[in-house]
Protein backbone atom coordinates (compact mmCIF):
# COMPACT_ATOMS: atom_id res chain seq x y z
CA UNK A 1 0.00 0.00 0.00
CA UNK A 2 1.39 3.42 -0.80
CA UNK A 3 1.44 6.04 2.10
CA UNK A 4 -0.91 8.47 0.12
CA UNK A 5 -3.29 5.79 0.60
CA UNK A 6 -2.24 5.03 4.26
CA UNK A 7 -2.70 8.51 4.95
CA UNK A 8 -6.29 8.65 3.87
CA UNK A 9 -6.50 5.32 5.55
CA UNK A 10 -5.16 7.14 9.05
CA UNK A 11 -7.52 10.41 7.60
CA UNK A 12 -10.59 8.78 7.43
CA UNK A 13 -9.91 6.42 10.79
CA UNK A 14 -9.90 9.59 12.98
CA UNK A 15 -12.96 11.36 11.40
CA UNK A 16 -14.88 7.99 12.54
CA UNK A 17 -13.18 8.06 15.74
CA UNK A 18 -11.39 4.18 15.08
CA UNK A 19 -8.11 5.64 15.11
CA UNK A 20 -5.50 3.82 16.71
CA UNK A 21 -3.76 6.17 19.70
CA UNK A 22 -0.45 4.89 18.52
CA UNK A 23 -1.58 7.16 14.66
CA UNK A 24 -2.57 10.19 16.35
CA UNK A 25 0.64 11.89 15.92
CA UNK A 26 0.45 10.65 12.54
CA UNK A 27 -2.88 11.45 11.70
CA UNK A 28 -2.38 15.41 12.98
CA UNK A 29 0.72 15.37 10.47
CA UNK A 30 -1.36 14.37 7.67
CA UNK A 31 -4.04 16.92 8.08
CA UNK A 32 -1.07 19.18 7.72
CA UNK A 33 -1.06 18.95 4.11
CA UNK A 34 -3.37 20.27 1.46
CA UNK A 35 -4.33 16.71 0.61
CA UNK A 36 -4.96 15.96 4.27
CA UNK A 37 -7.43 18.31 5.00
CA UNK A 38 -8.84 17.97 1.19
CA UNK A 39 -9.37 14.54 2.66
CA UNK A 40 -10.85 15.03 6.08
CA UNK A 41 -13.14 17.28 3.79
CA UNK A 42 -14.52 14.97 1.86
CA UNK A 43 -14.35 12.41 4.37
CA UNK A 44 -16.64 14.68 6.54
CA UNK A 45 -18.42 15.47 3.77
CA UNK A 46 -19.34 12.15 2.84
CA UNK A 47 -20.33 11.26 6.18
CA UNK A 48 -22.98 13.85 6.18
CA UNK A 49 -24.40 12.99 3.17
CA UNK A 50 -24.91 9.35 4.30
CA UNK A 51 -26.94 10.21 7.27
CA UNK A 52 -29.01 12.77 6.17
CA UNK A 53 -32.37 12.50 6.42
CA UNK A 54 -33.04 14.93 3.16
CA UNK A 55 -31.48 12.51 0.86
CA UNK A 56 -34.77 10.18 0.79
CA UNK A 57 -33.39 8.10 -1.64
CA UNK A 58 -33.14 4.45 -1.54
CA UNK A 59 -30.65 2.80 -3.28
CA UNK A 60 -31.32 -0.31 -5.32
CA UNK A 61 -31.21 -3.70 -4.80
CA UNK A 62 -28.80 -4.15 -7.82
CA UNK A 63 -26.83 -1.56 -6.22
CA UNK A 64 -26.75 -3.12 -2.67
CA UNK A 65 -25.75 -6.18 -4.63
CA UNK A 66 -22.68 -4.91 -6.84
CA UNK A 67 -21.18 -3.07 -3.58
CA UNK A 68 -21.96 -6.44 -1.03
CA UNK A 69 -19.85 -8.01 -4.40
CA UNK A 70 -16.85 -5.50 -4.27
CA UNK A 71 -16.64 -5.80 -0.81
CA UNK A 72 -16.61 -9.66 -0.71
CA UNK A 73 -13.92 -9.34 -3.18
CA UNK A 74 -11.37 -7.17 -0.84
CA UNK A 75 -8.63 -8.58 0.78
CA UNK A 76 -8.84 -9.02 4.61
CA UNK A 77 -6.03 -7.10 6.64
CA UNK A 78 -3.33 -9.15 6.88
CA UNK A 79 -3.23 -8.74 10.78
CA UNK A 80 -5.91 -7.02 13.02
CA UNK A 81 -4.41 -4.48 15.13
CA UNK A 82 -5.89 -5.78 18.39
CA UNK A 83 -3.71 -4.59 20.57
CA UNK A 84 -4.18 -1.06 19.39
CA UNK A 85 -5.56 0.98 22.04
CA UNK A 86 -8.89 3.12 20.40
CA UNK A 87 -9.27 6.50 21.18
CA UNK A 88 -12.18 8.35 22.33
CA UNK A 89 -13.95 10.51 19.68
CA UNK A 90 -12.67 13.87 18.88
CA UNK A 91 -13.99 16.67 20.21
CA UNK A 92 -14.27 19.93 17.31
CA UNK A 93 -11.80 22.14 19.17
CA UNK A 94 -8.63 19.93 18.40
CA UNK A 95 -6.36 22.41 16.32
CA UNK A 96 -3.62 19.89 14.79
CA UNK A 97 -0.30 20.93 14.58
CA UNK A 98 -0.06 23.73 11.81
CA UNK A 99 -3.69 24.28 11.55
CA UNK A 100 -5.13 27.77 13.04
CA UNK A 101 -8.60 26.52 12.94
CA UNK A 102 -10.12 23.23 15.27
CA UNK A 103 -10.73 20.77 13.10
CA UNK A 104 -14.61 19.65 12.87
CA UNK A 105 -15.60 16.78 14.57
CA UNK A 106 -16.28 13.56 13.28
CA UNK A 107 -19.55 11.41 13.30
CA UNK A 108 -19.41 9.67 16.21
CA UNK A 109 -17.80 12.85 18.24
CA UNK A 110 -21.67 13.97 17.56
CA UNK A 111 -23.13 10.92 19.96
Amino acid sequence: MDTHTRLHEIISALADGELAAGELELAFAALDTPSGRQAWDAYRHIGDVLRSEQCGHALSAQFDARLASRLAAEAAPEEPAAHAEALPPLAAGIVPPGATEPLEAGPLAQR
